[in-house]
């Protein structure tokens, strides 16, 4: 039977957008035809609002800015969570000051995490699709920070080394990060994406598709869980702060060829690892058996039991045949 193991949970919904045209020359559509974008998301249907006293923090309040209860849970939110948990901010902001570079965000909404980023000096480019929270966050950010009118799933990235961020509306991530992994200049990503999403990315519990079709590229951590709490409006489920770091050296060379054979072997037929392999017709059986024999990999282990170097040689197996 079919081995399929790329689907994601059900998103949450997204609010209407409204047809904007670019103020940025960034803001050229992309050659991806297939990206989904704000624009072709279908009509919501909003979640409630429900007030929740925070934590306490050693942050005082100019660490991080109001944000407006009355925004909350606008048609002019486009699906976004916004985060209010200042424990998480501080987190996000740590594993960025382990970077160095341009920083780019993505969906800045209010400036929950702009505004303290933008107190380390870095220049920063924050792209956000609401006119109306891109004109406030312009009057709040000093000289060195941009503020893109913009759909995140069209902006061209920076062609020089940069750093990648934001708090992803969850029913973008899957669209978001086949574009940022296709584009070849950001040294590392940290994202706050829908849970399952960020553990499937990370390989917990089994890796997807699009996590071993990449893995030779980049490497996915997942730094911990974000409660549904944490954000207005409260979502459905739960956050993940996911991590992905380009890797210095690549595990495998041939981008097209190897990410053909790991579709091969994730769509192929069979009950477990050895017969769904041997289906391709790309593995010698001989040099299959004694590295299945050298792996340990339980009797029922099926392609996501399998890890990024486990891939690489097994694409480098494949080359032989």
């Amino acid at each position: 039977m079919p081995c399929a193991h790329d689907a994601e949970p059900a998103p949450e919904q997204a609010y209407p957008a409204q047809a904007i045209p670019p103020s940025d020359p960034n803001s050229a559509p992309s050659r991806r035809a297939d990206l989904t974008t704000y624009q072709d998301l279908p009509p919501p249907v909003p979640q409630p609002v429900r007030r929740l006293a925070l934590p306490g923090s050693v942050l005082t309040s100019r660490s991080f800015p109001p944000m407006s209860r009355q925004h909350w849970g606008s048609p002019q939110d486009l699906g976004q969570n916004f985060l209010v948990d200042p424990s998480v901010i501080v987190q996000f902001v740590d594993l960025l000051a382990h970077t160095s570079g341009p920083l780019v965000e993505l969906g800045p909404g209010d400036g929950a995490l702009t505004l303290p980023l933008a107190r380390t000096g870095r220049p920063l480019t924050a792209v956000e699709l609401d006119p109306g929270r891109v004109n406030r966050l312009r009057r709040r950010v000093p000289t060195h920070v941009r503020v893109l009118h913009q759909d995140l799933l069209r902006y061209r990235h920076p062609t020089r080394p940069h750093v990648v961020y934001g708090n992803v509306p969850f029913h973008l991530t899957t669209a978001l990060l086949r574009r940022l992994l296709d584009n070849g200049h950001w040294t590392r990503a940290v994202l706050l994406v829908q849970w399952e999403v960020a553990r499937r990315r990370a390989g917990v519990g089994g890796a997807s598709l699009l996590t071993a079709s990449w893995w030779p590229w980049y490497e996915f951590t997942l730094h911990r869980r974000v409660p549904a709490r944490a954000f207005r409006p409260v979502p459905s489920v739960d956050g993940g702060l996911l991590g992905v770091d380009r890797r210095p050296t690549p595990l495998v060379g041939d981008r097209e060829g190897y990410q053909h054979f790991v579709r091969r072997v994730f769509t192929g037929r069979g009950r477990d690892l050895p017969r769904v392999l041997a289906g391709t017709g790309r593995l010698p059986r001989a040099d299959l058996g004694r590295w299945l024999a050298a792996q340990r990999l339980p009797a029922r282990a099926l392609p996501k039991d399998l890890g990024p170097r486990q891939w690489a040689e097994l694409w480098e197996l494949a080359q032989r045949g």
